[in-house]
């Protein structure tokens, strides 16, 4: 995951449009090894935009994600791979401490640490849905370059190294043992830039000048655990760096492929693309998140045009009728919205879309972090359900990512929060699932001030919510009135006049108590309550 300048969006809608128009990718990848599928859709926007999200998604409204990988195994937290390159970081220091000097022992030595010992995928995900997931997402690869399956493309597989098991297999299975749609997140589209501080080496001390291992090669492998691998099959760094970076920050403008990035090799094209198409071939997921800017490789690479149009004909001919299928891309032109759910990172659009999204996030960092544990620094279930009560408001969906150790299991904390969640769902999940907006999204503070999305998103947390806030959905004649908190007073809501609407009846979810209210000309108002199902928010059901 990442940020993205301002500079960095606005140089993506005008080249984007100036790209589209022209078609002119600077990499073709070759299809013949694993063909687009035939049918409806082909690579290229216009077509794309045919697309319908499927109306199980918009039902679904939250999802549980599993953002795991052997970056966890040291438990430091987000872009380990890269950190531990950075001369100096947190990082660098605690794998010199933990693993040795990057020269010798790089990321793979931490692949190799990874046994995922104690993982049970049907004991977690049976677990997500208890806490009221509709469905579940696996990562499939991140920017440190390993696939978690039997891949055909990738030596460096969970498989062949780390925990010897195909990952993506597990889920696969855990996931349909639920009844839980499967989705699958692809972010190693990256790894080409990603991992650029691998060619470095340090500038100070007794290493100075020693590079790390990015640049070692299959020949330097005979006697070590690796014999027979190519760390290049890994870290793909035999080419020249990008412009600026040595400096760390260079890589968030350049992650649209501009603003002076290496322009991948025609041979990672055609590896992602295959790679990709395999993925969808072998596990047929429901869902297919890009961590990219729009599609993989895009602009600079027609592969992630071409992986969405077979990843929508293959999903159309392997479910006749029930098209299911829902792919995810991050700072999306107005056009692009049509052809993909628009994902927003750490965050959410502070108005009412027209059109289905999907917020991403995490209770803690993306990967395993032990600081965010010994600091108490988690999302509570409070924080995440007035995320998605907010977040469903404004016709969007919540993916929340549990993060997972490196020996597959979570921790108390983790479990404590997920169980919070399953019983506030437990009494109000009708007021979430199978909604859709009403004509406003909420009143109170919160409704009340801007907080626009910047770049991908990360503007969560920036606003703080509480029993002032309200927010609306609905679902037939029923009318949702969430208030973020136990009403400390009477409840006025001042969309609801006789002015208005025509109220028949109002409850309060999870209680039997008789409510008293009364509808004047420009407000509702709901007497306080005298006792509240659950405190971290109340649900009114108003029937019309």
């Amino acid at each position: 995951m990442k940020k993205l300048s301002g500079l960095l969006l606005a140089s993506h809608l005008l080249l984007t449009a100036g790209l589209q128009a022209q078609e002119n990718y600077r990499v073709v990848v070759n299809t013949s090894a694993e063909p687009v599928a035939a049918g409806k859709y082909t690579a290229d926007w216009q077509s794309l935009s045919q697309y319908k999200v499927p109306e199980w998604f918009r039902d679904a409204k939250f999802g549980i994600w599993a953002h795991w990988g052997p970056q966890c195994q040291p438990e430091q937290g987000d872009w380990y791979a890269r950190g531990m390159y950075m001369e100096g970081s947190d990082q660098y220091k605690w794998h010199v401490a933990h693993y040795g000097h990057p020269s010798t022992a790089g990321f793979k030595e931490v692949i190799h640490d990874w046994k995922a010992e104690k993982w049970d995928p049907e004991k977690l995900v049976e677990l997500y849905k208890r806490a009221g997931a509709q469905y579940f997402m696996a990562m499939a690869n991140h920017h440190d370059n390993l696939d978690m399956w039997d891949s055909k493309y990738q030596q460096w597989n969970t498989v062949r190294v780390g925990p010897k098991k195909d990952i993506l297999d597990g889920w696969y299975k855990a996931a349909k043992k639920n009844n839980l749609p499967f989705g699958l997140s692809v972010h190693a589209s990256h790894a080409w830039t990603w991992y650029e501080p691998s060619q470095r080496y340090d500038l100070q001390g007794k290493m100075a000048t020693v590079p790390y291992d990015g640049n070692i090669t299959a020949e330097k492998g005979k006697g070590t655990w690796w014999e027979g691998l190519d760390p290049q099959e890994l870290y793909a760094q035999q080419h020249p760096l990008s412009a600026g970076s040595w400096a760390n920050s260079a890589l968030f403008a350049q992650w649209d492929w501009h603003n002076g990035a290496s322009t991948p090799s025609q041979a990672y094209c055609d590896k992602f693309y295959n790679r990709t198409a395999d993925l969808i071939n072998r596990y047929n997921p429901d869902l297919l998140y890009f961590d990219d800017t729009a599609l993989p490789l895009y602009p600079v690479s027609d592969a992630g045009l071409k992986i969405a149009a077979h990843f929508y004909n293959h999903n159309l001919a392997t479910h006749p009728g029930k098209f299911s299928a829902v792919m995810f891309g991050k700072v999306l032109t107005p056009d692009q919205k049509k052809a993909l759910v628009w994902d927003v990172e750490r965050g959410a659009p502070d108005q009412i879309q027209d059109l289905a999204w999907q917020t991403c996030s995490c209770i803690g960092d993306w990967h395993y972090n032990r600081n965010v544990y010994d600091q108490n620094r988690y999302k509570s279930a409070k924080d995440v359900i007035h995320m998605l009560v907010d977040i469903v408001s404004k016709n969007g969906n919540l993916l929340l990512n549990i993060p997972v150790r490196g020996d597959g299991t979570i921790d108390d904390k983790e479990i404590r929060v997920l169980e919070g969640i399953a019983s506030w769902m437990n009494i109000n999940r009708e007021s979430i699932f199978g909604t859709r907006p009403w004509k406003i999204y909420g009143e109170g503070p919160t409704a009340s001030t801007a907080n626009p999305v910047n770049a991908q998103g990360f503007n969560e947390g920036k606003l703080s919510y509480g029993n002032q806030d309200i927010r609306f959905n609905k679902k037939g004649n029923v009318l949702y009135v969430t208030v973020l908190g136990a009403p400390a007073a009477d409840v006025v809501v001042k969309s609801l006049g006789k002015n208005a609407e025509k109220i028949k009846s109002i409850s309060l979810l999870g209680s039997h108590e008789k409510l008293k209210w009364t509808q004047h000309a420009t407000e509702l108002v709901i007497n306080k309550p005298q006792t509240v199902p659950n405190d971290i928010a109340v649900v009114f059901k108003i029937t019309q």
